[in-house]
């Protein structure tokens, strides 16, 4: 008889599987304190259909709510990754289904979903069955079902090379150095992340280039083509899903189209025009749907203040005036001219919208109801930039990030990564990690899956 689960990890195991397994025996441990639950005696079977039993299922009316069963992950898991694999390996197939034979593929499934992003590259280095689950895609599909999202921050202050820092560890990782010649490097970027990737948006000699970054495989690759050439766009991301919006073509003329990507399926669709061309400005998702603010207009040289709400039901674009926040300009100071201004500094956090205003150092929230913004904070002290480039304003989970910071005393920077979870009460930012580079933020996104 087994007592529980503790078989788990009290079971002697095989030398030839110990080094490998070692890790998720520990998560299972993890998983055993958190349920603070003391189980009956039970045989292996039995503790396995528990586990998978099809009442936990959600039921009928209750929606994203409901969490999803160990089985259900594990047949959908079972089903993708069988169907490519050759016939001719069916030895190979029976030992890869169970991923860890001591504890069977439900389990190892579900111990593999509550592993941090910083395990799955060495998990994938153990056999080809972790490789296929972690190189796929599909871990990271079945963890956005289960609502576990880890949010890291890539950003660029070296061209062209990139980082990643790892909130939850306060980890710093090089990525592998972006492939780019002299001209890419010059030209205006734009960075996005959406699903699991990161692309990045520039220029080589003759032509747009689009480099793409895949935690799946720690690669670059490029040869990807939007419909429309652009830079100077407004972008966000939902889940899988981008919109682009805006921007400028490569004559310098500037759009009102916008397209959207897919980076499940890799495929570029375009949309309909938006009512006003803009180039450098912002989007966000807010409660499903597209916004875009700000941003220059055709022949006016002042920052647009009607933003543009694009519903993906409907398929249609609906102006919103005023909606982009004046700045408090004090008097006597020269006003900028909004060409050498940094696109809207904007962020979305629980359906919410916030702005940072660089030149008062505020952070605003802004009531859709009534369209209008309020004043809640102030943006971290030792934050600067220069009109609004240099500084990365982002939303982090339910929390604000804020990536930028003052120069060193040897004339180079200090990259600071503040975060703050808005509420009623003041701002209050706490410093997650800081770091010494040769120059400030050029571009900065935040992936989370």
């Amino acid at each position: 008889m087994l007592e529980g689960l503790s078989f788990l990890f009290a079971r002697d195991l095989p030398s030839s599987c110990e080094q490998e397994t070692e890790w998720i025996y520990n998560s299972l441990r993890v998983m055993e304190l958190t349920n603070n639950k003391c189980r009956p005696e039970l045989e292996e079977e039995a503790v396995l259909r528990k586990l998978c039993k099809p009442s936990n299922a959600p039921k009928e009316g209750e929606g994203s709510k409901a969490k999803m069963t160990i089985l259900d992950l594990s047949c959908s898991l079972t089903l993708n990754l069988n169907q490519g694999n050759d016939h001719n390996h069916a030895s190979d197939q029976s030992d890869s289904s169970s991923l860890i034979h001591q504890l069977g593929r439900d389990i190892s499934i579900n111990c593999l979903l509550r592993c941090s992003r910083s395990d799955y590259g060495s998990i994938a280095l153990l056999n080809q069955s972790f490789r296929s689950l972690i190189q796929t895609g599909e871990i990271y599909r079945l963890r956005r079902k289960m609502g576990m999202i880890e949010h890291w921050v890539y950003f660029s202050s070296n061209l062209p090379e990139w980082e990643a820092f790892d909130p939850n560890r306060g980890r710093w990782m090089r990525l592998p150095r972006m492939p780019s010649n002299e001209c890419f490097i010059c030209s205006d970027k734009e960075s996005l992340a959406v699903g699991t990737e990161l692309l990045v948006f520039g220029k080589e000699i003759m032509s747009p280039v689009i480099n793409r970054y895949s935690i799946l495989t720690n690669t670059w690759s490029s040869g990807m083509e939007m419909n429309v050439p652009r830079c100077l766009f407004g972008s966000a991301s939902f889940r899988e899903v981008a919109i682009l919006a805006g921007g400028s073509d490569p004559r310098g003329n500037i759009l009102s189209s916008a397209e959207l990507y897919n980076s499940e399926t890799g495929i570029w669709e375009l949309l309909p025009n938006m009512n006003k061309a803009r180039k450098m400005c912002s989007g966000v998702f807010i409660d499903g749907k597209f916004y875009v603010t700000g941003g220059i207009g055709v022949g006016n040289s002042k920052q647009l203040t009607c933003g543009e709400e694009f519903d993906l039901q409907t398929r249609k674009w609906l102006v919103i005036p005023n909606m982009f926040p004046r700045r408090n300009r004090e008097s006597g100071v020269t006003e900028v001219p909004a060409a050498a201004e940094a696109p809207p500094l904007v962020a979305v956090v629980n359906n919410i919208l916030y702005a940072a205003d660089y030149a008062q150092q505020e952070v605003r929230r802004y009531y859709k109801d009534s369209n209008s913004w309020v004043t809640i904070g102030r943006l971290p002290e030792r934050v600067v930039s220069m009109n609004g480039w240099g500084l990365a304003f982002r939303a982090y989970g339910n929390r604000l990030i804020v990536v930028g910071g003052p120069r060193s005393m040897d004339g180079g920077r200090v990259i600071e990564v503040n975060a703050c979870v808005p509420g009623d009460g003041a701002l209050q930012w706490n410093m997650l990690a800081s770091k010494q580079s040769g120059s400030f933020v050029y571009n900065c996104a935040v992936m989370g899956c």
